[in-house]
């Protein structure tokens, strides 16, 4: 009786594009580097400038671990970018350049274009301080999302905050799901790395800076392919699955 061979497997859309984003990095110089989900206070708050009063630290956005003082389930891949500090501290160096890609955690209300589990790509890039610039982030993320999206995609940046960067942006594309009116969407924010970051990682800041940028994968995969609801990605149906092309760029 001959076997017959099981049906192939697909990579999940995420996976996709995790591996399409690295390419599009790679020949700026940008190594991809992973961290843990299961977090410690430190790494995920304190060191990216976040104060204990900072309300992101409270049970309404972010999911702490029962029984396990300082345990928390990440909220965002950044946590990643202190690590790989320490690790450039360690080794005495002064230029880096990396993408963190990975699950991130939210303790949050779902709906269109909000999941409480979902996926976010982080990077960096750090040098001699005033040899890497905001004007260098913009430029990068600019190229990455025509790479990504298209040269036609339209991009607009504009001023915001976030602890862990200073001065901060926030990054927007347009956005038309089937159906339904265009708008902007928030994609990405970052900025120059405040110096109490490169402080609590053991570098100088008045030595080391550079700039900073983080963005959700699945809001990525809905300009791209015009997907109308986040939660269509976690759904299990395999059709969905099937409607993606599994070519890697």
């Amino acid at each position: 009786m001959d076997s017959v061979s099981p049906p192939k497997g697909r990579l999940h859309p995420v996976s996709i594009a995790v591996r399409d984003i690295a390419n599009i990095f790679a020949p700026m110089g940008f190594d991809v580097a992973y961290g843990p989900e299961l977090e410690d206070d430190f790494h995920n708050f304190t060191a990216l400038n976040l104060p204990p009063d900072h309300p992101a630290r409270g049970m309404q956005d972010t999911f702490w671990i029962k029984d396990q003082k300082d345990a928390v389930l990440r909220t965002h891949t950044t946590s990643v970018s202190v690590r790989e500090l320490e690790k450039l501290a360690r080794e005495g160096g002064s230029v880096m350049r990396r993408i963190m890609p990975g699950k991130a955690f939210r303790n949050e209300a779902t709906d269109a274009t909000h999941e409480a589990q979902f996926y976010q790509v982080d990077g960096f890039a750090v040098g001699p301080t005033g040899s890497v610039t905001l004007a260098h982030l913009k430029s990068t993320l600019t190229h990455f999302y025509r790479a990504y999206l298209g040269n036609e995609v339209q991009i607009r940046f504009r001023p915001s905050f976030f602890g862990f960067t200073e001065p901060s942006v926030e990054v927007d594309v347009w956005f038309e799901a089937p159906g339904k009116e265009g708008r902007w969407l928030e994609m990405c924010g970052g900025g120059m790395f405040h110096p109490n970051v490169i402080r609590s990682a053991g570098l100088d800041p008045e030595k080391i800076g550079g700039f900073a940028f983080g963005g959700g994968i699945e809001r990525l995969l809905m300009v791209k392919y015009g997907i109308p609801d986040v939660r269509l990605f976690y759904s299990g149906d395999i059709r969905f699955l099937y409607g993606f092309d599994e070519k890697i760029a």
